[in-house]
């Protein structure tokens, strides 16, 4: 009986800690995905450069408890992201 307690109790705080959030972003379309364990960010900005040949900056970055481990956006572009409200 005690092992099916403790089994219970562990699943459910998997699905409290992996569960993410969506939020999106204005700034042209990017979501970020927030559980308490991590972040994923499916990213895809207005480029800020006029001059660049691509509209649109695109990417994902993940971060596991707040260390990146994987961005493929590039270095090049880190300007704070809008977060807007749904309402």
């Amino acid at each position: 009986m005690k092992k099916k307690i403790v089994i219970a109790v562990c699943v459910i705080a998997a699905l409290i800690l992996l569960t993410p959030i969506p939020v999106r972003l204005k700034d042209g379309g990017t979501v970020e995905y927030n559980a308490i364990l991590y972040q994923v960010h499916d990213v895809h900005r207005i480029n800020p450069d006029i001059n660049a040949r691509e509209p649109y900056i695109e990417g994902i970055i993940v971060k596991i408890l707040g260390m990146t481990v994987y961005d493929n956006v590039g270095t090049s572009v880190r300007f704070p992201l809008e977060r807007v409200v749904n309402k």
